[in-house]
């Protein structure tokens, strides 16, 4: 067994995802965080990283800490989250701050357990992360086939800005900020939300999968700012993602993202953002043992 995790922020020296993993008596727990990019004016819990930074670390800290004891991947979550919301709490100091700067994220959790020769997954999934399964006759199979409406309603917006001339980051972020910032405290508030965040209405509306993978596959997690290479710019295929990364390594598939986002610069973005944080987990299931 062999697993390549690789983290890059879209600015230098910033970078709102993670990505990790865990190895334990009850298997090998694989870890996806995808923070929201903020939409409020300022951070009010870290002026110097950012509050979604701080959150994701935070989170990320508290699901490695508990994972080797935890029976229950929901119960951790939202031990997780409910560890987050002290801390927040203290750190805030009695002041209001606006819902919609309450950081969010994205989480896909895999816990990858023996099986005969093979492995059962376990899967625990909030938002846009993707995992996909290669199997040892070259298919490749979407284990969360999850599509994210927010994004639908987003590129409709931007066509309509582009449609009116009004492409420049500027004014593009002005006129969407009150859509992005009305989500922001949709995803905090609504029961069962789909995203990771500090104070849950009740359960998390994870979506919970269990996958059989025989001996000899391999796993590729992602963020959704590392799947723009397929589901995006459509420099790619799932099967040829999963073909650079397994002959070249993931950073051979990062260098391709960084490139095109930097052609894309003197292009009118069809995005919210121009680039995006990318993170991936490439684990291949072999004979040793876990």
């Amino acid at each position: 067994m062999s697993i390549a995790v690789l983290s890059s922020g879209a600015q230098a020296h910033h970078n709102e995802d993670w990505a990790g993993h865990v190895r334990g008596p009850r298997g090998t727990d694989l870890f996806i965080i995808d923070g929201a990019s903020p939409v409020a004016d300022r951070d009010y819990i870290d002026p110097l990283d950012g509050d979604v930074v701080w959150f994701v670390r935070r989170v990320a800290a508290a699901l490695c800490a508990g994972s080797a004891s935890a029976q229950d991947q929901a119960a951790a979550v939202h031990a997780a989250a409910d560890a987050a919301y002290r801390e927040f709490c203290e750190r805030s100091a009695g002041r209001s701050i606006p819902l919609h700067a309450w950081p969010i994220a994205a989480l896909t959790w895999v816990r990858a357990r023996q099986l005969g020769d093979g492995h059962r997954l376990d899967l625990y999934c909030l938002g846009d992360c993707k995992v996909l399964m290669r199997t040892p006759d070259g298919a490749v199979h979407d284990l969360d086939p999850f599509v994210n409406p927010q994004e639908a309603i987003l590129r409709a917006e931007i066509a309509i800005l582009q449609a009116a001339g009004l492409d420049d980051d500027a004014t593009r972020q002005a006129r969407l900020m009150p859509i992005l910032r009305a989500r922001r405290e949709f995803q905090n508030t609504v029961a069962g939300t789909n995203a990771l965040c500090l104070r849950p209405n009740g359960p998390f509306g994870a979506r919970s999968v269990a996958v059989d993978a025989p001996a000899g596959a391999t796993l590729l997690c992602m963020t959704d700012g590392f799947y723009r290479l397929v589901d995006t710019y459509e420099l790619l295929t799932p099967e040829s993602l999963f073909t650079l990364c397994m002959e070249h390594g993931l950073p051979a598939a990062l260098d391709v993202l960084r490139r095109h986002e930097a052609h894309m610069q003197d292009a009118a973005a069809t995005t919210v953002k121009r680039a995006d944080d990318a993170s991936a987990i490439l684990w291949r299931a072999g004979s040793v043992q876990d």
